[in-house]
């Protein structure tokens, strides 16, 4: 067996490693069986010390097989295994803690733990503090699971809304997506316990070929659409891991591109983390090496230590590269608290607990849109007799294989175990809620549109669920409801003049049954809390109040990839890849609906309350500056109806015509509550660290590698969405070139 040393130090840490030491000489970092090791000893449990220090510290202890554990993730997290698939390695260095990594953006992956909404409905909240909630919630119940490293939260630019993996990813805006990770991020990570990680990094738009597809993609679009997202959430959070993606970026796979990878940690911001791959998306030993993946996924294939001796022999990787590796994975988990705070034997018991639940109710309340209402909602419960719930998924009893549980989460249906063990149905919630006001609620499964239409005729209101099943795998081929689902709320809608629409969808759908229909409400992926949450709001306990993340339009004919095969799924070249060409480059998401002048169903950001709101006195301030100076975007915003409601306030910037962008764009927001007829004075500050770091005002400019701000005059709006016409201006000079990049 090939062994490659530093010093004569090494030398004799690989000789004890593999058994070629004289028996009686012990090893740094070992003990004899008669004198254990004291853990409290050794330098790299030494909390005094910085994390770099304490993985150095044990580097300098370790044997070459011992260092390479470090580069695989089942050696990695599981110190005292030797074998794994028949690839074989010492023990670890004594005083090193077990890990176990666990699936989860939508929740942890496991049984006993709360069945959240679904990341994109944790989106529609607009709401950082409950996104933060919602992750430290996650972090607990995954410690007590005896898991201490979550692979989420995930972000996508929502290129296409047939991608089968939209629920599991935060809306089509980088802005969004990226705070609202970072959010995700220092929740997971806020008791030292453990470590989230971001992923998948980048431009992992579609399920199709996922593994066989090349992402082509021009820099500016690249860096501004794909990478951005990423970048903010570095900005603002520190995650222990970034996960490299399946798809090639212009024709070099993810996991070994050197030119995204190099761009990730020297520029976006990943400092101290490290770079795992996707299950099975590593593909070479030395080129995803030296490209900068630090650790490949579950067991042992292309960094066994076979295959980084025979790179390292052949000059391919350097001793230098492979310890930076180890440096980074173990300079992470030590950082992340997982040396100092051991997990503990996983719960077979609910760690789902009462403040949890609570959580997911408000998170279901907040991220709940109402699209459209004609004066049905709240229900008016003295005019109200009866309703009549129809639909599969109103109910947990099973109808061809669908209930309320096919739309918990995204998981429940694509092998993951987030099993909703405490889910409550909209028809259970809605009994119970409409008994307190003396109304009957009979169920319809809705599986015979003569019998569906019958149950509806006979109730005084309708209310008609319609769903959408997707994930991981695979993409789904329309925007219509599945099972039926327009046949079934068209009949509904003829037999009942009072109809309300609940939908429990993953991503945008089409609805050519809008214009008759009095109410149409967007529960997504609503979690174990869906019933109650639905029942709140229908019956006016609480406002809705969230707002759409992604554009929903009219026809999947309208989007930005319905143009050709070329743009999506893409065409395969010989050697089978599928070629996927951005070629509508900038134009993804709303910026293709306001660049084409296509009017949507529904735009980004849009959602009704019970409430109305008016905007005004809009006073942007400085009127001139810079570039480089905070602007305050200040107005007031008062409610002019009769219930107290949440509004989320939004401030959008066009920037001047030199800049060349397609749209105005996202630059902040703000959820404000108001009592009926209070207002409040609303200032969105944009900081010199906003505009530096998250590019608010800038675009890129790939002659220069830099980020740029356009000198010229700049358009302000606020509303309720991305459809405003409030506005105002002020103007940069000067503007200065920030954040280079060398690609």
């Amino acid at each position: 067996m090939r062994t490659n040393t530093r010093s004569l130090r090494r030398a004799a840490l690989v000789g004890a490693a593999i058994g070629l030491v004289a028996p009686g000489i012990v090893v740094a970092g070992s003990a004899t069986a008669d004198e254990p090791l004291d853990c409290s000893t050794v330098a790299w449990m030494d909390t005094s010390k910085t994390p770099a220090e304490r993985a150095a510290a044990l580097l300098e202890v370790s044997s070459q097989y011992q260092t390479y554990r470090w580069l695989v993730e089942q050696p990695a997290t599981q110190p005292t295994t030797t074998s794994f698939r028949g690839v074989e390695y010492p023990v670890q260095v004594e005083c090193t803690p077990e890990i176990t990594y666990t699936d989860g953006p939508d929740g942890v992956r496991t049984s006993g733990t709360t069945a959240w909404p679904a990341p994109l409905a944790i989106a529609a909240t607009w709401d950082t503090d409950l996104a933060y909630d919602k992750g430290d919630a996650m972090g607990e119940e995954s410690f007590l699971k005896g898991r201490n490293m979550i692979l989420a939260p995930g972000v996508a630019s929502g290129r296409t809304p047939l991608s089968g993996r939209t629920p599991e990813y935060l809306g089509e805006d980088s802005l969004l997506s990226g705070l609202m990770a970072a959010a995700g991020v220092n929740g997971i990570q806020a008791d030292g316990t453990v470590l989230g990680e971001l992923k998948h990094y980048v431009a992992n738009e579609q399920e199709t070929a996922r593994t066989t597809s090349s992402s082509n993609i021009d820099e500016r679009t690249l860096r501004e659409v794909y990478e951005l997202p990423f970048e903010i959430a570095l900005q603002r959070s520190d995650p222990g891991s970034i996960m490299c993606s399946y798809n090639q970026i212009n024709g070099t796979y993810a996991c070994e591109n050197a030119e995204t990878l190099g761009a990730l940690k020297d520029d976006l911001g990943l400092d101290a983390g490290f770079v795992v791959s996707d299950f099975g998306a590593v593909h070479t030993t030395a080129a995803s090496l030296n490209a900068g993946m630090d650790q490949e996924l579950n067991r042992p294939r292309y960094f066994t230590p076979a295959l980084l001796d025979e790179a390292l022999a052949a000059g391919e990787i350097t001793q230098e590269r492979i310890d930076e590796a180890a440096m980074r994975v173990i300079s992470a988990y030590i950082a992340g608290g997982l040396f100092d705070n051991p997990k503990p034997v996983a719960t077979t018991d609910s760690v789902s607990t009462e403040a949890h639940k609570a959580l997911a109710y408000q998170a279901g309340l907040e991220s709940s849109v109402l699209l459209k209402n004609d004066g049905i909602l709240p229900l008016d419960t003295s005019g109200v007799g009866s309703i009549a719930l129809i639909g599969p998924t109103a109910s947990s009893t099973v109808t061809d294989g669908i209930s309320a549980s096919s739309v918990c989460s995204m998981s429940g249906f694509r092998g993951g175990s987030l099993t909703c063990e405490d889910l409550v149905s909209a028809e259970t919630a809605m009994t119970a809620r409409a008994a307190q006001d003396g109304i009957s609620v009979a169920w319809n499964d809705g599986a015979d549109l003569t019998a569906a239409a019958d149950a509806a005729a006979a109730a005084d209101v309708a209310v008609v669920f319609g769903y959408q099943r997707m994930g991981e795998f695979s993409d789904i081929p329309d925007l219509h409801l599945q099972g039926g689902g327009d046949a079934l709320v068209e009949a509904v809608a003829a037999a009942n003049p009072n109809t309300v629409v609940v939908l429990q969808t993953g991503s945008a759908v089409e609805m050519p049954w809008i214009d008759g229909v009095d109410a149409v409400l967007e529960n997504w992926y609503g979690g174990e809390v869906q019933g109650p949450v639905i029942a709140s709001l229908l019956f006016g306990d609480e406002s809705p109040s969230g707002k759409l993340p992604m554009t929903f339009p009219v026809s999947l004919a309208d989007t930005p990839t319905a143009g050709s095969v070329e743009q999506f799924p893409g065409v395969a070249d010989a050697s089978g890849i599928l070629q996927v060409d951005y070629s509508e480059g900038l134009e993804v998401g709303y910026h293709w609906y306001e660049a084409q002048g296509i009017e949507p169903l529904f735009p980004f950001g849009y959602g009704l309350t019970y409430s109305t709101f008016r905007y005004s006195h809009l006073q942007v301030t400085p009127t001139s500056t810079d570039g480089d100076h905070a602007v305050r975007i200040s107005f007031r915003l008062t409610n002019t109806g009769d219930v107290t409601a949440t509004e989320v306030a939004q401030a959008y910037v066009e920037l001047p015509a030199a800049a060349d962008e397609p749209s105005k764009r996202l630059v902040g927001w703000e959820r404000v509550t108001l009592r009926p007829h209070q207002h409040k004075n609303v200032t969105i500050t944009l900081t010199r660290d906003d505009l530096r770091d998250l590019h608010l005002l800038q675009y890129y400019d790939t002659e220069d590698g830099a980020w740029t701000t356009a000198n010229g005059v700049y358009t302000v709006t606020v509303g309720g969405s991305i459809d405003t016409t409030l506005t105002d201006t002020f103007r940069i000079h000067h503007a200065s070139r920030h954040h280079h990049t060398a690609r």
